[in-house]
């Protein structure tokens, strides 16, 4: 069962901006507090590749390819983590796969993906 609920995809033209959410409705806050969140994606004919990713001390880590573009956020309030994505290029276009670890690596949880598309 897919346990990560994401929202916010769909298409934009370039230079657009999209942000994408991602939500553990059923975890205890406490507990999701200390999980690691990550956004994935993978392109058609690619590998998938880590997009950024954000530590529960708020350590942000960005993929060259989107630094300076794209901004992680996480809200232990409301269970979510967030992935704000301005100045979309087509290279963009991908299904966006929402990740989240806990602290001894026991525990993973992933969202079912989302599409994004960049495209006039």
């Amino acid at each position: 069962q897919v346990q990560l609920v994401e929202s916010g995809g769909g298409l934009v033209q370039p230079g657009g901006s999209l942000r994408l959410s991602c939500r553990h409705p059923r975890m205890i806050t406490s507990t999701f507090t200390m999980y690691d969140m990550r956004w994935y994606r993978q392109a058609p004919g690619k590998q998938r590749e880590l997009v950024a990713s954000i530590s529960s001390g708020r350590s942000t880590v960005y993929a060259d390819s989107v630094k300076g573009r794209f901004t992680i956020s996480k809200d232990n309030s409301r269970k979510a983590t967030y992935l704000q994505m301005n100045s979309l290029e087509p290279e963009d276009t991908a299904v966006y796969y929402c990740n989240m670890v806990s602290p001894k690596r026991s525990d993973e949880y992933w969202g079912q993906g989302i599409q994004v598309t960049v495209s006039s």
